[in-house]
């Protein structure tokens, strides 16, 4: 089962817009889609108890980030640096372009 469909990436440039951590910025470090949820770099971080192991022999207390919902981040444009809604444009030779609504500026794949 596929969760809803997304144009956001892994290592996009988001900002929430919804939540404890609005108007927050970072790059989408996971997307979830089958869960319709984002890790976003900085966004969400909780504390984790981890048992001491062999790959961490002190253990104790880590953070990570937890993932927050697709809906409640938006792209930013990287031309003017506001989120914009997305908009896909089908070129002649087939490939998908994603534009942001706003400026009309396409938007580049993150590497």
């Amino acid at each position: 089962m596929t969760g809803p469909k997304s144009k956001i990436m892994t290592g996009d440039r988001v900002r929430v817009i919804r939540g404890n951590y609005r108007d927050m910025e970072g790059s989408v470090l996971e997307v979830l889609r089958d869960e319709g949820r984002v890790r976003v770099e900085g966004v969400n971080m909780r504390k984790k108890h981890a048992r001491p192991s062999q790959t961490d022999p002190d253990g104790g207390i880590i953070s990570v980030v937890a993932p927050i919902h697709i809906s409640n981040v938006m792209l930013i444009d990287s031309d003017t640096q506001e989120s914009s809604r997305i908009r896909t444009r089908v070129e002649e030779d087939g490939t998908e372009e994603r534009i942001a609504v706003k400026s009309g500026n396409p938007i580049p794949r993150p590497r």
